[in-house]
């Protein structure tokens, strides 16, 4: 895993205002953006007080602000900062977030230049209504000729996704999904949209005239993103907000949850899990295998996942066995170790128990079909949680 450096620039160079910003809160930093001195000494700093394991991939990362909005000055003065360290290979990438009207040739000349690697685009939903009533100021088509430039100059693109605008609905959200696939980003983060204090939304909100998206229907949308990314091998590298002090401080309403990502993570989880449990013959359990690291999420916040297990006859049809080779968010069943209902560990072709048809049968057909392949582990979308 890289070693971040962050630099914060909050809520410098954009011209907007949308209804759901508050940027200062949101990436919890509310001093001045450093310059580029300061710069030079907070990279210094991490790379000194950093054990020499962890250096092997330093990344520097400007967070909170529309960094291409910045006039090209002050753009050149942060990017020149970093370079020495680029140079002397101390630095091995950077990383930066804009919006997508503020991309053109002669801003990614300078990008070039500077050899930042990942550019992210605040793109939040790519259905024009939507944008249009949370004030955005583009269109989803500046979004699309934005992502186009920048893949044509070899920079790592992601893109953002909110949940919940304005308008939005469980089609323009399907709408927006469609597009961003087309659009083939190297990652994706989803956030949920939240209500923050002095944020237009709050206003809104106060008078009535928009309602926040409840926890359960952010998770299913959240959901239902990560598996049409991740079956066509776009990684989803985050989903909510980090928590913060300030977050808390400024959280009007909203669907907010510290493990977000968790949450969504155990309902993909529980979804497979019910499909594989499915093919195992009743009066017989199976071994469900999954990487070690996944338990948690397996089970689900407060051992959800495993209530509802119970709660749908399914928790007396497996054992659980974890496997250090199993790739992560992924799970199997293991035939071969199918028992009875005596205990007795028996051959899952023996007539006691039958054939289990989720097995690996499964395996095998779900790779015959042309979206089989998952962005992180390559296993068949039919097979894993994500």
């Amino acid at each position: 895993m890289a070693l971040v450096i962050p630099i914060f620039i909050p809520h410098q160079g954009c011209p907007h205002r949308c209804l759901f910003c508050d940027q200062h809160r949101i990436s919890g930093q509310t001093a001045p953006a450093a310059s580029g001195q300061e710069i030079e000494a907070t990279i210094l700093a991490w790379l000194t007080r950093t054990r020499p394991e962890r250096r092997a991939r330093v990344e520097v990362a400007f967070y909170g602000g529309s960094f291409t909005c910045l006039p090209l000055a002050r753009q050149e003065e942060l990017l020149a900062a970093v370079h020495p360290f680029r140079q002397q290979g101390a630095v091995h990438a950077i990383r930066l977030s804009t919006r997508p009207d503020a991309i053109d040739d002669e801003r990614l000349d300078l990008l070039v230049r500077h050899r930042v690697s990942t550019v992210e685009l605040g793109a939040q939903s790519c259905d024009d209504s939507v944008l249009r009533l949370s004030g955005r100021g583009h269109d989803a088509a500046a979004i699309a000729t934005a992502a186009r430039l920048i893949q044509k100059q070899k920079i790592c693109l992601g893109l953002q996704l909110m949940l919940g605008l304005p308008g939005e609905n469980f089609r323009s959200l399907r709408h927006t999904a469609a597009t961003v696939i087309r659009l083939r980003p190297d990652f994706v983060r989803i956030y949920p949209a939240l209500v923050l204090r002095d944020s237009g939304l709050a206003r809104l909100y106060r008078r009535g005239d928009y309602r926040p998206l409840s926890l359960g229907r952010a998770l299913a949308w959240a959901v239902y993103l990560k598996k049409r990314f991740d079956c066509e091998g776009i990684g989803v590298v985050r989903m909510g907000l980090q928590p913060s002090v300030e977050l808390a401080q400024a959280l009007v309403a909203g669907p907010y949850h510290p493990a977000f990502g968790e949450l969504v993570m155990a309902r993909l989880m529980l979804t497979q899990t019910r499909r594989l449990l499915a093919g195992v013959p009743v009066g017989c359990r199976a071994a469900l295998v999954i990487a070690a690291r996944d338990q948690s999420i397996f089970r689900g916040l407060k051992s959800a996942n495993l209530h509802r297990l119970r709660q749908l006859g399914l928790l007396d049809r497996f054992v659980l066995r974890t496997d250090p080779g199993q790739p992560r968010q992924t799970l199997r069943l293991a035939p071969e170790n199918a028992i009875g209902r005596d205990g007795q560990w028996r051959h899952a072709q023996e007539n006691q128990c039958g054939p289990l048809s989720a097995g690996r049968n499964a395996l095998v057909n779900s790779t015959s079909s042309a979206a089989t392949d998952n962005s992180a582990n390559s296993h068949p979308c039919s097979v894993s949680t994500t």
